[in-house]
């Protein structure tokens, strides 16, 4: 099995340099091209695109768009169809539009919204429409439900299979289901129709980090954000890189990356709940409190509202985190009511700070209906706490090692995994987790973090008396 996976991992990196060579060279053609154009002089240029047409060129070919830009289209496509009722085209765009801004924002509503105009898509449209089959695949996303994402995925695929972001929405799909293997296939596919684009850079960076593949991930981001083109869609990329820098440790890289892309586009409420998670690591308290409050006004989402809660707790104000796992349960219901499935984030705060019989049970029915890699750790860590840890171990193997080729690494599973060990007296293989949880991130979280530390002191010495394993 070990040679099998250098094998594939050998093919895909050969893969990879062939379609570097690939991009360069017709880079190169493209870049001639524009000089013999300015060579001529001439015509004036035409005049740069409004926030509308930006907006919808982006959502229409996978690239992050900014929020002003997305208000403008939706107000946009809603009066034209206000007067042109069967035009299924601007019905797909308008869903689509929907769906960027409530992913953008956390907002909820947006998500019956996004669904009725698809669904009017393709009942107005031709009856083959990849775009509002794209659409409603990318909404199954943002609501957490994994099988609608591949039924509407594949149906997408289906209706048009050279385009890219078909293939690609499939990506999200495949992981939030474990499929390991879909994942990859469908990754070949996108890098074959669209090698070189910044957006696809940013999916491979994405699916190298849950391969364990962090320099692969780290070079192929960099280069996305490098070549990124609108502000709002460089900004998403140096958000992602500073999520894989914290990831590894790198607590001022991490930083960097998030203030430039709040820089960039200070819409991007995901960098300045990063910039929080970065200041708290860097023993900057207040000033994490201030981002992760700030990123909360404009984007409330459930797992920023755990993130700042447990930050509070660590600095034993209890009443405020009190609050934000009020905010955190609100929000959660919201999302359901709205189609939403947030019993992952749910699961994982009952697990530590309510019922974690209650967390078992749902991340139990969470597993049996979309069993990805996040899942299992929650649930692993969910059973230990409800002192099950025989069958936790079984779970907590399967985040850290994978089933079909996974194997991000990530200091929070293996934490929970060497607390489950240390429980059941495996001394030896709870002591090299810890410690793996440590290098990898000493700063992967203000609460578990400190723990880590302290069950690592209370094993000791590695004894010859310590189980294999």
């Amino acid at each position: 099995m070990e040679v099998m996976k250098r094998e594939t991992e050998r093919g895909w990196r050969a893969r990879r340099g062939r379609r570097v060579l690939i991009a360069s060279a017709a880079g190169a053609v493209v870049l001639g091209g524009v000089l013999v154009l300015l060579s001529r002089g001439g015509d004036a240029p035409p005049p740069a695109p409004g926030p509308a047409a930006l907006a919808r060129g982006a959502v229409t070919t996978g690239v992050p768009a900014a929020l002003p830009d997305l208000a403008v289209l939706i107000g946009d496509r809603e009066r034209h169809l206000r007067a042109q009722p069967l035009d299924g085209v601007s019905w797909a765009v308008l869903g689509t539009a929907y769906v960027e801004q409530g992913r953008r924002t956390a907002d909820v509503a947006n998500w019956p919204k996004a669904e009725k105009a698809l669904r009017t898509s393709l009942q107005v449209g031709a009856q083959r429409n990849p775009q509002a089959l794209e659409g409603l695949a990318a909404l199954a996303v943002a609501r957490r439900d994994f099988p609608a994402a591949k039924k509407w995925g594949e149906s997408a695929v289906k209706a048009g299979p050279k385009r890219w972001t078909a293939h690609a929405v499939l990506i999200d799909a495949y992981t939030g289901l474990g499929d390991h293997e879909g994942v990859r296939r469908a990754l070949d596919e996108v890098m074959e129709l669209r090698p070189g684009a910044p957006a696809v850079g940013a999916r491979a960076a994405a699916v190298y980090r849950d391969l364990g593949w962090r320099e692969d991930a780290a070079a192929r981001i960099s280069d996305a954000a490098a070549a990124a083109g609108a502000p709002a869609e460089r900004a998403a990329y140096l958000e992602q890189a500073g999520r894989l820098a914290f990831e590894r440790g790198d607590r001022e890289e991490a930083l960097r990356f998030f203030r430039e892309a709040l820089r960039v586009d200070p819409d991007q409420r995901a960098a300045q709940a990063g910039q929080g998670r970065a200041l708290a690591a860097l023993g900057r308290t207040t000033d994490a409190l201030s981002a992760y409050q700030a990123a909360l006004v404009k984007q409330p989402s459930p797992e920023y509202a755990l993130e700042l809660g447990e930050l509070y707790e660590s600095l034993g104000l209890g009443q405020a985190a009190r609050v934000q796992y009020d905010l955190l349960r609100e929000r959660v219901r919201a999302a359901g009511a709205a189609g939403a499935d947030e019993e992952l984030v749910l699961g994982r705060f009952e697990a530590d700070h309510d019922d974690p019989g209650a967390a078992v049970r749902r991340l139990r029915d969470e597993w049996g209906r979309q069993p990805g890699t996040a899942v299992a750790d929650a649930l692993g860590w969910a059973l230990h706490r409800a002192g099950e840890d025989e069958e936790a171990l079984e779970f907590a193997t399967i985040a850290t090692e994978g089933d079909q080729g996974g194997g991000v690494r990530s200091a929070l599973y293996a934490f929970h995994r060497g607390m489950i060990e240390k429980e059941l007296e495996r001394y030896g293989p709870a002591r090299r987790r810890l410690g793996e949880a440590l290098t990898i991130n000493p700063y992967f979280s203000p609460l578990r973090a400190p723990e880590a530390k302290r069950a690592l002191a209370e094993l000791g010495e590695p004894s010859v008396e310590d189980p294999p394993g």
